[in-house]
């Protein structure tokens, strides 16, 4: 990836149309994501995670991070992004250090969580990766996200007001975009997207307003998360199981992408 990369993922943020990430667990996927028009590519902690026989929150070790995501980053030509969950650490100077390796195999966006942490520390996070960015001389978009309303970390009335207190000490810090996962309510949306200053990324989640809805409350990116990744898994789940008890088939081939179309994703490049 390159300087003219990460230009193009920012813009992405830019202007009114509303930016549609879909997120890869692996190198097929992402080269899949990629061929079905994606304009850039963003990898779901909790799939990368899954796929290297690890759980979601923060258990990935940071070289199967790094190589996972060089691995991606080698069948792409579009942007991407990379979720580093917490960081992988709760010491910013180690997180300001895998960016730069993160940055090092093609990566120019991350998101960044605060989770349960208070808030001073994905500040001091932010600072170190900003600053690992500006020595590698990448303009890395940094999405912070705040988990206000997925983890409920105040009563409902106050989750408008501390998530826009968190992402203003988030911006000062250096944030580039605010991500507000679980946020379904038209009125709260609208809020947060108009106070925020930043561009607001949300998660697909159920009940959320529909995209050209979300366009007009002034959110700029909708991610998909684990959710492509887990109806994969579901799919699997279930041929395989039929396969497994019954000795079925016939589901192995239903809505099977060709073998030939799968294989040129890798030969015509």
């Amino acid at each position: 990836m390159t300087a003219t990369d990460a230009s193009i993922f920012r813009r992405l943020h830019d202007g009114t149309e509303l930016f549609l990430l879909a997120n890869c667990w692996d190198v097929g996927s992402a080269r899949l994501l990629e061929h079905l028009g994606a304009r850039a590519v963003a990898t779901t902690s909790a799939g990368l995670a899954w796929s290297n026989g690890f759980p979601d929150g923060d258990a990935t070790p940071v070289d199967c991070v790094v190589a996972a995501v060089r691995a991606i980053a080698r069948v792409l030509t579009v942007p991407l992004s990379v979720d580093v969950e917490g960081g992988y650490s709760s010491e910013p100077r180690a997180v300001g250090d895998l960016v730069t390796a993160l940055i090092g195999v093609g990566a120019v966006g991350i998101n960044l969580e605060d989770g349960n942490a208070s808030p001073d520390v994905l500040v001091a996070k932010i600072d170190h990766v900003k600053k690992a960015a500006a020595r590698a001389g990448v303009d890395l978009f940094v999405n912070a996200r705040t988990d206000v309303y997925l983890r409920g970390l105040v009563p409902e009335p106050g989750r408008v007001a501390e998530t826009l207190a968190r992402a203003r000490r988030y911006k000062d810090a250096g944030a580039d975009g605010i991500f507000v996962p679980k946020v379904v309510d038209p009125t709260e949306i609208r809020a947060i997207a108009s106070e925020v200053g930043l561009p607001l990324n949300v998660l697909a989640w159920p009940k959320l307003p529909a995209a050209s809805e979300l366009s007009a409350l002034g959110v700029r990116r909708l991610s998909a998360g684990s959710s492509i990744a887990q109806v994969a898994l579901g799919r699997a789940a279930t041929v395989a199981g039929a396969f497994l008890r019954e000795g079925r088939t016939d589901s192995l081939t239903e809505g099977a992408m060709p073998f030939a179309e799968i294989n040129a994703l890798f030969t015509k490049r």
